[in-house]
This record gives structure tokens, sequence and C-alpha cells, in this order.
């Protein structure tokens, strides 16, 4: 009786053995496979989200608008194109920039404007094939027939730089420019380099 009790307690020891082992390596198994499927993230001290790759500002879109000039040429004028860098950001900014200058004057060479000073650019557009220039009643004043076709070519091909095909609106505060000057220069709106070619020679 008393052997029957020993083995008894002995298989009983040999199977809480057992299933400890089993309970062990089940957890040790479902251990390993958790961190395999969950890799260990890197330990960050200084807690800031550090790039995968250096990260470099992007600078803006760069863009080189002409703007137009008068240049003596013998009895007549000749258009001149000077360009300027312009740093843009917004999709006018190149144009108004060119405008700008053009507005400003010649700051060099023997190249001149007949755009009157104080002359103010008021609004300017530029979609579908389409410029709006709107600039103050300035624009309209003082000289001749000659200087007058010069401003309006300098306005159009300034106007088109970046768009030669462009049709272009000009507007004196707000309305359209329909006769400049007191010869009363008529103005056929839209215009184009070759409608301005055509029409209106210098």
């Amino acid at each position: 009786m008393k052997d029957q009790q020993g083995s008894n307690r002995i298989s009983s020891g040999v199977i809480a053995a057992v299933s400890a082992a089993v309970v062990a390596v089940g957890g040790g198994v479902a251990w390993f496979t958790t961190q395999s499927s969950n890799p260990p993230t890197p330990s960050n001290p200084s807690g800031r989200i550090e790039p995968a790759q250096p990260s470099t500002r992007q600078p803006a879109n760069e863009q080189t608008p002409n703007v137009y000039w008068l240049r003596s040429n013998n009895k007549n004028l000749t258009l001149v194109p000077q360009p300027i860098k312009v740093a843009s950001i917004r999709p006018n900014q190149p144009l108004e920039a060119a405008f700008q200058s053009l507005l400003a004057g010649p700051t060099e060479g023997t190249d001149s404007t007949t755009i009157p000073k104080g002359t103010k650019l008021l609004g300017l557009k530029a979609e579908n094939n389409e410029v709006h220039v709107n600039l103050s009643e300035d624009f309209t004043s003082g000289g001749g027939s000659t200087s007058m076709m010069g401003r309006v070519g300098q306005v159009v091909y300034t106007a088109t730089t970046l768009n030669p095909k462009a049709k272009v609106y000009i507007d004196v505060n707000g309305k359209p420019l329909d006769v400049l000057g007191g010869e009363g220069v008529e103005i056929q709106q839209p215009l184009t380099r070759e409608q301005f070619q055509k029409d209106y020679p210098l």
C-alpha cells in the first residue's frame, strides 16, 4: 500500500513538472512571437522626431519676365526687352514685379519710356490666355500719338512676356481704355503682339 502511494506521489510530481515545463515553453514561444512581430523602437532621449533624410527648404519658383523699354532706331522706335529675376510665390507675382519695374522707369542705359511718371498699377490678373492690366489715370496724360503708341506697346509686350500669345486688356481706373490721349488714338481691345505690330507701328 505504501509503495502504491509512493508511486502515486511520483506520478503526480512528474505530471506537475511536465505541466510547468509546457506552460513555461508556451509562454516563451508567445513572448518570442510578440517580440518578433513588434520590433523594438530605438530610444530617442531628446524626444525630437528625426527625419529620415535631411530636409532642405524648397526655394521660391524663380522666373525671369521681361520689361520692355523704347529705343530710338533712326526715325523709329523699337521695343527692347530687359529681363528681371523674380522669386515668385503667388501666380501673378512675376508680372506684377515686371510692371512695377516698368512704371518706375529705366535706371540705366539709353533706353527710354513714354509712360508718364506717377502711373500706378491698380490691378493685374493673368489667366486663360488673358492678361488684364488696370492702370491709374496718369497713364493717359501728355504726349502725341507716337508717345501713346509707345506706352501701349510697352504695356502689351510686358504683359505678354510669359505668354507671347496672350490677349491684353488695358483698363484705366477700372474702365476699358478705348481712346488714348488728346489726339484720340483709338484702342481696339483685346490687344495682342501681332495686332499691335500690324495696327500700331512705331
